[in-house]
C-alpha cells in the first residue's frame, strides 16, 4: 500500500499540478490518500505531482491506526492535522531536503506525528 499525503498547498502552483491533484482527490493541504494496488496511470500522476507530496509504503499497523483515528465513510482519503514539531519541506537548488517526494518506511512516522 502506498500513502500520499500533500504537503503544499495551491499558492504559486502551476494549474495542470493542481488538476493533479484533484484528480487524486489531494484537494486540500495534508490530505492523504492509501492507494492498496497504484495501476500505471496513478503512478505517472504520482511521479508528475512528487515534488508537492510526501508518500512511501505504509505499514498494515499504520494504516489500522489511520482508519481508527480519521476513517469516516471513506477508508482510502483522510484529513490529517499538522505535524508535531513542524515539517521541512524545502528544495535547495534542485536537491531533495526534508520530507518531499519518496520517503519509503519514513512515511510511517510522519503520519504518526500528523494523527
Amino acid at each position: 500500500m502506498i500513502a500520499i499525503i500533500r504537503i503544499k498547498g495551491q499558492v504559486k502552483v502551476r494549474g495542470d499540478f493542481i488538476e493533479t491533484m484533484e484528480r487524486m482527490n489531494l484537494k486540500k493541504k495534508y490530505t492523504c490518500i492509501v492507494i492498496e494496488k497504484p495501476n500505471a496511470e496513478q503512478l505517472g500522476m504520482l511521479k508528475k505531482i512528487e515534488n508537492f507530496v510526501a508518500y512511501g509504503e505504509i505499514s498494515p499497523e499504520m494504516y489500522k491506526k489511520l482508519v481508527e483515528a480519521r476513517g469516516q465513510k471513506s477508508k482510502t482519503i483522510f484529513r490529517l492535522h499538522p505535524p508535531r514539531k513542524g515539517i521541512d519541506s524545502k528544495l535547495h537548488f534542485g536537491i531533495k531536503k526534508g520530507v518531499l517526494g519518496n520517503n519509503k518506511k519514513e512515511i510511517d512516522k510522519l503520519i504518526g506525528r500528523m494523527l
